[in-house]
Protein backbone atom coordinates (compact mmCIF):
# COMPACT_ATOMS: atom_id res chain seq x y z
CA UNK A 1 0.00 0.00 0.00
CA UNK A 2 2.65 2.57 0.89
CA UNK A 3 4.44 1.50 -2.46
CA UNK A 4 1.38 1.80 -4.23
CA UNK A 5 1.02 5.75 -2.51
CA UNK A 6 4.79 6.41 -3.75
CA UNK A 7 4.14 5.74 -7.23
CA UNK A 8 0.64 7.48 -7.38
CA UNK A 9 2.79 10.46 -6.20
CA UNK A 10 5.59 10.12 -8.67
CA UNK A 11 2.79 9.81 -11.59
CA UNK A 12 1.49 13.29 -10.10
CA UNK A 13 4.77 14.69 -10.19
CA UNK A 14 5.65 13.79 -13.23
CA UNK A 15 2.28 15.29 -15.08
CA UNK A 16 2.47 18.44 -13.14
CA UNK A 17 6.52 18.77 -14.73
CA UNK A 18 4.76 17.84 -17.97
CA UNK A 19 2.33 20.33 -17.98
CA UNK A 20 4.66 23.07 -16.73
CA UNK A 21 6.71 22.15 -19.79
CA UNK A 22 4.13 22.22 -22.57
CA UNK A 23 3.23 25.94 -20.95
CA UNK A 24 7.16 26.53 -20.85
CA UNK A 25 6.96 25.72 -24.86
CA UNK A 26 3.65 27.22 -26.02
CA UNK A 27 4.46 30.63 -24.60
CA UNK A 28 8.48 30.32 -26.01
CA UNK A 29 7.02 29.94 -29.32
CA UNK A 30 4.58 33.00 -28.71
CA UNK A 31 7.21 35.05 -27.40
CA UNK A 32 9.00 34.09 -30.43
CA UNK A 33 6.64 35.25 -32.62
CA UNK A 34 5.63 38.21 -31.68
CA UNK A 35 9.59 39.11 -31.79
CA UNK A 36 9.81 37.90 -35.28
CA UNK A 37 6.55 39.95 -36.45
CA UNK A 38 8.30 42.79 -34.89
CA UNK A 39 11.30 42.85 -36.32
CA UNK A 40 10.18 41.99 -39.72
CA UNK A 41 7.84 44.65 -39.36
CA UNK A 42 10.15 46.93 -38.42
CA UNK A 43 12.64 46.66 -41.22
CA UNK A 44 9.31 46.93 -44.16
CA UNK A 45 8.10 50.15 -42.69
CA UNK A 46 11.65 51.69 -41.90
CA UNK A 47 12.82 54.39 -44.84
CA UNK A 48 15.63 56.47 -45.10
CA UNK A 49 15.65 60.32 -45.93
CA UNK A 50 17.73 61.16 -48.85
CA UNK A 51 18.21 64.40 -50.58
CA UNK A 52 17.80 64.35 -54.19
CA UNK A 53 21.18 64.24 -54.93
CA UNK A 54 22.17 61.38 -52.32
CA UNK A 55 19.46 59.66 -54.40
CA UNK A 56 21.68 59.49 -57.74
CA UNK A 57 24.40 58.46 -55.69
CA UNK A 58 23.17 55.54 -54.21
CA UNK A 59 23.21 52.92 -56.86
CA UNK A 60 21.31 49.69 -57.05
CA UNK A 61 20.40 50.56 -53.34
CA UNK A 62 17.82 53.18 -54.56
CA UNK A 63 16.25 50.46 -56.14
CA UNK A 64 15.49 48.38 -53.47
CA UNK A 65 15.03 51.27 -50.71
CA UNK A 66 11.65 52.38 -49.31
CA UNK A 67 12.94 56.40 -49.37
CA UNK A 68 11.84 59.78 -48.51
CA UNK A 69 12.99 62.35 -51.05
CA UNK A 70 12.33 66.09 -50.19
CA UNK A 71 12.90 68.95 -52.52
CA UNK A 72 10.74 72.09 -54.00
CA UNK A 73 7.97 71.62 -56.51
CA UNK A 74 8.49 73.34 -60.37
CA UNK A 75 6.28 75.62 -60.93
CA UNK A 76 4.12 74.97 -63.94
CA UNK A 77 5.14 70.60 -63.20
CA UNK A 78 1.77 69.76 -61.37
CA UNK A 79 -0.22 67.31 -63.63
CA UNK A 80 -3.25 66.18 -61.53
CA UNK A 81 -5.40 63.48 -62.66
CA UNK A 82 -8.00 62.62 -59.43
CA UNK A 83 -5.68 61.29 -56.46
CA UNK A 84 -2.57 60.78 -58.91
CA UNK A 85 -0.14 63.72 -59.42
CA UNK A 86 2.96 63.95 -61.35
CA UNK A 87 5.20 66.70 -60.44
CA UNK A 88 8.77 67.62 -60.32
CA UNK A 89 10.98 68.08 -57.72
CA UNK A 90 13.90 70.18 -57.75
CA UNK A 91 16.46 70.34 -55.08
CA UNK A 92 16.46 73.97 -54.73
CA UNK A 93 13.50 77.20 -54.66
CA UNK A 94 12.80 78.22 -58.19
CA UNK A 95 13.84 81.87 -56.18
CA UNK A 96 17.45 80.68 -55.44
CA UNK A 97 20.15 81.46 -58.09
CA UNK A 98 21.08 78.07 -57.96
CA UNK A 99 17.28 76.48 -59.41
CA UNK A 100 18.91 76.22 -62.83
CA UNK A 101 21.75 74.38 -61.66
CA UNK A 102 19.51 72.31 -59.29
CA UNK A 103 19.22 68.25 -59.74
CA UNK A 104 15.66 67.34 -60.95
CA UNK A 105 13.29 64.15 -59.89
CA UNK A 106 9.89 63.24 -61.55
CA UNK A 107 7.54 62.39 -59.01
CA UNK A 108 3.92 60.32 -59.78
CA UNK A 109 2.37 60.10 -56.49
CA UNK A 110 -0.74 57.66 -56.52
CA UNK A 111 -2.69 57.49 -52.81
CA UNK A 112 -5.64 56.97 -51.65
CA UNK A 113 -5.73 60.70 -50.53
CA UNK A 114 -5.34 63.98 -52.54
CA UNK A 115 -2.96 65.68 -52.30
CA UNK A 116 -2.73 68.87 -49.48
CA UNK A 117 -4.13 71.90 -49.76
CA UNK A 118 -0.45 73.37 -49.66
CA UNK A 119 0.91 71.37 -52.50
CA UNK A 120 1.45 74.29 -55.17
CA UNK A 121 4.13 75.79 -57.08
CA UNK A 122 7.30 76.00 -55.12
CA UNK A 123 5.87 74.57 -51.94
CA UNK A 124 8.41 71.90 -50.58
CA UNK A 125 7.12 69.03 -50.76
CA UNK A 126 8.22 65.42 -49.34
CA UNK A 127 7.60 62.02 -51.32
CA UNK A 128 7.67 58.43 -49.80
CA UNK A 129 7.98 55.47 -52.28
CA UNK A 130 10.36 53.99 -54.49
CA UNK A 131 12.62 54.63 -57.01
CA UNK A 132 11.90 52.83 -60.17
CA UNK A 133 14.60 52.04 -62.68
CA UNK A 134 12.69 54.15 -65.31
CA UNK A 135 13.91 57.31 -63.05
CA UNK A 136 10.35 57.98 -61.99
CA UNK A 137 10.40 58.09 -58.11
CA UNK A 138 6.62 56.11 -57.18
CA UNK A 139 5.34 57.89 -54.18
CA UNK A 140 2.61 56.33 -51.97
CA UNK A 141 2.76 59.23 -49.70
CA UNK A 142 3.21 63.54 -50.25
CA UNK A 143 3.53 65.74 -47.76
CA UNK A 144 3.60 69.70 -48.21
CA UNK A 145 4.82 72.48 -46.49
CA UNK A 146 3.16 76.52 -47.69
CA UNK A 147 4.75 77.66 -50.57
CA UNK A 148 7.26 80.23 -49.97
CA UNK A 149 5.38 83.34 -51.83
CA UNK A 150 3.63 83.37 -47.62
CA UNK A 151 7.49 84.33 -46.63
CA UNK A 152 9.07 87.72 -46.82
CA UNK A 153 11.68 87.48 -49.64
CA UNK A 154 15.38 87.37 -48.57
CA UNK A 155 16.71 90.26 -47.48
CA UNK A 156 13.51 92.03 -46.86
CA UNK A 157 12.59 93.49 -43.47
CA UNK A 158 9.40 91.84 -41.91
CA UNK A 159 6.77 94.74 -42.06
CA UNK A 160 5.26 95.73 -38.75
CA UNK A 161 1.88 96.16 -39.46
CA UNK A 162 -0.69 97.17 -36.68
CA UNK A 163 -4.13 97.34 -36.72
CA UNK A 164 -6.07 99.91 -34.90
CA UNK A 165 -6.50 98.09 -32.25
CA UNK A 166 -3.18 97.24 -31.28
CA UNK A 167 -2.68 101.35 -32.10
CA UNK A 168 -5.11 101.71 -29.09
CA UNK A 169 -3.78 99.14 -27.00
CA UNK A 170 0.16 101.13 -27.43
CA UNK A 171 -1.06 103.97 -26.67
CA UNK A 172 -3.40 103.45 -23.50
CA UNK A 173 -1.64 103.14 -19.66
CA UNK A 174 -1.74 99.75 -18.32
CA UNK A 175 -3.96 100.02 -15.53
CA UNK A 176 -1.53 100.77 -12.85
CA UNK A 177 0.33 103.38 -14.47
CA UNK A 178 -1.09 106.87 -14.93
CA UNK A 179 -0.20 109.38 -17.98
CA UNK A 180 2.42 111.41 -17.64
CA UNK A 181 1.60 115.05 -18.35
CA UNK A 182 3.28 117.44 -20.29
Amino acid sequence: MVLQARIVKKVNIMKKSQKTLQVGIATAIIVGTIAWLAFSGYGANKSYYVTIAELGKMGDKAYHSNLRVEGFVKPGSIEQNGTHVTFVLNEFESHSPNAANGRLITVSYKGTEPPPDTFKDNAQALAEGTYGRDGVFHANTLQAKCASKYAPQPGAAPSMQSSPATKTAANTPAPNQTAAVR
